[in-house]
């Protein structure tokens, strides 16, 4: 069974049926606090005495960590981007940890950001050190991945697209929502990561709604395969893995996009600039956004995020 772990400024706790139960333990980063799963365990076999609604929950993911996200992860995402899925390779892009906030606050849009958009995705936190050159297979997976996030790739488009800035244009500050739970998962819960959907809406107007099975391009183990040909990972790190379709972000018709291609680049970004502006899907001051991540069969709950966004 999972075991949800969530946090708040001065404490961590287990969600149980009876509401939170706080976790015995002196950690104050998520690297230590997986290094007492006793402390963990214990808190789980208890009855929870405070109610999960009265506490002011944080991100269960805490900051400095390694953020390192897959790019067009999902074959629905793919095709919506102009792209052949069958040609997309596995890559990655890092976002700095000074992104991330709580599930419950504000996404906060720079001032000279115009185009703020949206991507539900499954966070993966790792449990252990990973050195380079670990040897990850299906078999000892859940020893590295220890547990799920609900996670959101905020998105600067106007500073990612024409100078394919992916650091600046995802890094502000608010720009990596995590939570609420931490969910730690057995190698049997994991093993069911294709079942999870991923959904988020916009005011109550369902934008994303996503099955892993059938639709992610490259999974856990081919992602954690990847990164240990070069990246040292360790406890408490977060690699996000992807949205499917239904960002504000999609491709332009064909005959636009060849028309475009013909442009001068100064020419190209202006004209794109000017249709995307028109876009009502792109997040406003005040809207309401909300994502969740379970199975189906509601074996598997990451929970629910909702923020509010603010324009600066």
């Amino acid at each position: 069974m999972t075991i949800s772990v969530l946090r708040t400024a001065d404490a961590w706790w287990v969600q149980t049926p009876t509401g939170a139960a706080k976790i015995a333990t002196t950690a104050t980063t998520t690297a230590e606090l997986l290094a007492d799963r006793s402390a963990i365990d214990a808190a789980a076999a208890t009855d929870g005495t405070v109610a999960v609604e009265d506490l002011q929950l944080l991100a269960p993911v805490t900051a400095p960590c390694r953020v390192v996200a897959q790019m067009t992860n999902f074959e629905s995402h793919v095709t919506d981007a102009g792209l052949d899925p069958k040609t997309v390779p596995l890559t990655f892009f890092r976002k700095s940890s000074a992104s991330l906030t709580g599930p419950y606050g504000q996404i906060i849009r720079p001032s000279h950001v115009t185009l703020l958009d949206y991507e539900v995705e499954i966070g993966l936190v790792i449990g252990r050190d990973v050195p380079v050159g670990t040897q990850v297979t299906e078999a000892n997976l859940a020893d590295y991945v220890v547990g799920l996030v609900i996670t959101n790739d905020v998105s600067a488009r106007d500073i990612q697209l024409p100078q394919t800035q992916f650091y600046e244009a995802k890094s502000y500050p608010t720009f990596t929502p995590v939570g609420p739970a931490l969910v730690l998962v057995d190698a049997a819960e994991l093993a069911r990561f294709g079942d999870l959907r991923l959904r988020l809406s916009v005011n109550g107007d369902e934008r994303q709604n996503g099955l892993v099975e059938g639709d992610m391009l490259y999974r856990p183990l081919q992602a954690l395969q990847s990164l240990t040909r070069f990246q040292d990972l360790a406890a408490g790190d977060l690699i996000l893995t992807g949205t499917p379709v239904g960002t504000a972000l999609s491709a332009p018709p064909k005959p636009i996009e060849i028309i475009g291609n013909l442009l001068p680049p100064a020419v190209k970004w202006k004209a794109f600039f000017a249709r995307q502006a028109k876009n009502p899907k792109y997040l406003q001051h005040g809207d309401v956004v909300q994502a969740t991540i379970a199975t189906d069969d509601g074996a598997i709950d990451l929970g629910a995020q909702r923020l509010t966004v603010r324009y600066t």
